[in-house]
């Protein structure tokens, strides 16, 4: 019995025998449907005559409407809405014709060949033992396919709509072995009842509902949940040390299906989301549309983004400067492939180039420059300090006066919370380049406004993407010092406030993003642990290696000297900085940038904690020029 059931499972069986099948069942509709007119007694003599008639016409209307239909051609066993609602509409046709046979024959023969109750009970007989069969065999071969107890028990978050619908997407497939053992919803007039049969619970009966059914994941199915409820929703899970994972938005769903492998495990990067940034996008359009943008370092992080989101607001000419080939390449191809409608041109150039770079304001003449180009890793910069101020600070130097020299109407600089009290090399090389611009700006056309942000989430050697990696690789992860912070925010979510101040900028200003919290690292690292369905020391350690040279414990958005005005924009804040007089600021970047053929690592620290008082190195070896200071 085993083997014959296993035949069936592993092969199709031939069309044209499901074809006999439902032909056999609709003559059985027939039979039985006479039956139950006359109340399982005798048939009328004269129906009985017609009996032969009609079983030839029904049986022959069936046979041609499943041809022209194909519905013997689905495979059975994967039967689903769409089969049943062909076969509705197949027999309703059929059963139509059968009428219509009846109307013909009452006026050639003067009455019909098949009472009219009899055609109406047989199309209901047949739509049911149709598609009742087809489920049947489905819900068998499910159950053969995937048995009761080798089944992962999940409950799903969210009883509406996008929660049955992906318990549906759960049941369909065969390959996928999950049994959904409950929903969860905060809505009062759902709880208790059953949906296809799965009870809903409160959230308050998660942790009893994970214990009793011996669950093993959680899938959140909200759609449009706020950052501050989901975040809530995965800490409640995780405290159980069940698996969480995403439905992700109708949007994303593939031609409007929902389809399992897009139901993903939850990125460490959701939960530190924040809601939706509210943008003036009539403001940014009025600033970026028909505007020629020069955007250098676009091939980095930031970068690309601004690039991304720059292109919605239909500038007159993109120009995409950086020095790195290969991801400036894989920039270019993107655009290609999404069809970007903006003209855009792919220029590779190093901002320390002033031929280089006077050539490219001359040939696009841009109206608006962001300048995101820079060296922004500290251990990186805190060993080689001639090449912070090469680039952070010459670099910046050059795009500076030469948007001057262009006329160019905004210059908004990407800085960071690093400049704020620098600790390091590479934080201080930024903090000069804010005091050149805005000092530059005093007496200049061109509008130049620096925003400062802390670390964005999957930029290229950010914390995030080094803890995923050591995950894959099995740990240990890796963390400076057990309380060390830092603030985040997402890629998209900076650049959108870079272009919002940009646009409300007047020139001079320093504007300070609201960043949220601070975030613990070790957490974030144990999180992450938590969403691999890991457990730390068991699975994954965490091993603490020391602050790296130049490295703070906590960031900053603001030096202790420094206060900030609010913007009309609740995220956005102006900072207000000491400000410096124009030529004493280029006669200390001058002297800084020639020192650079010095090649002396000493004697250029001395000369950035010359220019910025509050640079106190922090485990270095440039400590040392701080005390004699």
């Amino acid at each position: 019995m085993y083997r014959i059931l296993a035949f069936f499972w592993k092969y199709n069986l031939p069309r044209w025998s499901i074809l006999i099948i439902d032909l056999i069942v609709c003559a059985f509709s027939l039979t039985l449907a006479f039956f139950l007119r006359f109340n399982f007694k005798s048939i009328p003599t004269e129906d009985l005559k017609n009996l032969p008639y009609d079983y030839m016409i029904l049986i022959g209307i069936r046979l041609i409407s499943f041809i022209i239909s194909k519905t013997y051609k689905g495979v059975v066993r994967y039967t689903g809405s769409s089969d049943a609602m062909r076969i509705f509409k197949v027999v309703i046709a059929g059963s139509a014709c059968m009428f219509l046979v009846n109307f013909i024959t009452l006026y050639s023969i003067g009455r019909f060949i098949i009472p009219s109750a009899i055609i109406v009970i047989d199309a209901l007989v047949t739509l049911f033992l149709m598609i009742s069969s087809r489920l049947a065999v489905k819900a068998v071969y499910f159950e053969n396919k995937n048995p009761e107890k080798e089944k992962i028990h999940v409950i799903i978050y969210g009883a509406g709509e996008s929660g049955i619908i992906t318990k549906r997407t759960l049941d369909r497939d065969a390959a996928i072995r999950y049994k959904v053992v409950g929903f969860i919803d905060d809505d009062e007039k759902k709880r208790g009842r059953s949906l296809e049969g799965v009870f809903v619970y409160p959230a308050s009966k998660l942790g009893d509902l994970i214990k009793e059914k011996e669950v093993d994941s959680v899938i959140i199915s909200i759609q449009n949940l706020s950052a501050g409820k989901k975040n809530t929703i995965i800490d409640d899970c995780l405290q159980y040390g069940v698996r969480v994972l995403n439905v992700p938005p109708v949007t994303k769903w593939i031609n409007g299906e929902l389809s399992f492998n897009q139901i993903k495990s939850i990125n460490i990067e959701e939960l530190l989301e924040r809601d939706p940034i509210k943008l003036d996008n009539a403001l940014i359009n009025e600033q970026l549309n028909h505007k020629t943008i020069l955007i250098t370092g676009a091939a980095g992080s930031i970068g690309s983004e601004l690039a991304r989101q720059c292109a919605k607001y239909n500038p007159t000419l993109l120009v995409l400067l950086d020095q790195a080939e290969s991801p400036l390449h894989e920039l270019d191809l993107e655009f290609n492939e999404k069809a970007i409608s903006s003209k855009y041109e792919v220029v590779i150039a190093d901002v320390r180039n002033k031929e280089r770079m006077h050539h490219v304001f001359n040939t696009f003449k841009p109206q608006l420059v962001f300048h995101a180009a820079a060296y922004k890793h500290v251990p990186m910069m805190e060993n080689n300090p001639s090449e912070s101020i090469f680039t952070n600070i010459l670099g910046t130097k050059i795009v500076a006066d030469l948007a001057v020299d262009f006329k160019v109407e905004k210059f908004v600089m990407i800085s960071t919370d690093k400049a704020v009290n620098p600790t390091n090399v590479m934080g201080a090389s930024k903090r000069i380049a804010e005091i050149y611009t805005q000092s530059l700006g005093k007496n200049a056309g061109t509008k130049f406004i620096t925003t400062r942000f802390g670390n964005v989430l999957g930029s290229s050697g950010s914390v995030i993407p080094r803890f995923k990696k050591q995950i894959e690789q099995g740990g240990p992860i890796t963390i400076t010092h057990p309380e060390i912070t830092r603030f985040f925010m997402t890629i998209p979510e900076s650049c959108q406030l870079v272009l919002e101040a940009g646009c409300m900028g007047k020139g001079g200003e320093i504007f300070v993003f609201d960043m949220g919290q601070s975030v613990k690292i070790v957490d974030l690292a144990r999180k992450m642990i938590k969403l691999s369905g890991l457990k730390e020391d068991t699975d994954i350690k965490i091993i603490y290696t020391g602050l790296r040279p130049g490295e703070k414990l906590y960031e900053e958005l603001l030096a202790s000297s420094e206060n900030s005005l609010p913007t009309y924009h609740k995220q956005i804040l102006v900072g207000k900085v000491r400000e410096y007089e124009f030529k004493e600021v280029i006669q200390f970047i001058n002297e800084l940038i020639q020192l650079f053929n010095t090649q002396n690592n000493e004697r250029i620290v001395a000369k950035m904690k010359d220019i910025v008082p509050e640079f106190l190195s922090n485990n270095s070896v440039f400590q040392t020029l701080d005390k004699n200071l």
